[in-house]
């Protein structure tokens, strides 16, 4: 069954921009605007824990700030060193104007 969490109204949330969503386990869910599209991927660099949310949006990608790992925002897989692991994806939808994840939904 899915849990659909708010993020944050379509008109409020700027292309290329993340949010963070806190989960109640403790992880973090940064949601991105590329391009339109939203993606939700957990909010961690799977080569040293950094925020990815700081990270810049490019394409359907996002660089990690701290080392410049590139992750895809479509399905988290890394996609250059220093980082070689995945990280978790969340389905994401817009219902009545406002960005939503399931918080059920990580892979």
């Amino acid at each position: 069954m899915a849990l659909w969490l708010d993020v944050a109204a379509v008109d409020d949330f700027p292309e290329g921009s993340a949010r963070v969503v806190m989960l109640d386990d403790g992880r973090q869910i940064a949601v991105f605007n590329a391009g339109g599209q939203f993606h939700a991927l957990e909010d961690r660099c799977s080569h040293e824990d950094e925020n990815l949310s700081w990270g810049v949006v490019e394409g359907d990608e996002v660089i990690c700030p701290r080392h410049g790992a590139h992750f895809s925002l479509r399905t988290g897989a890394a996609l250059s060193p220093p980082a070689y692991e995945p990280v978790a994806t969340f389905a994401v939808r817009v219902v009545r104007g406002i960005v939503q994840i399931d918080a059920d939904s990580g892979t």
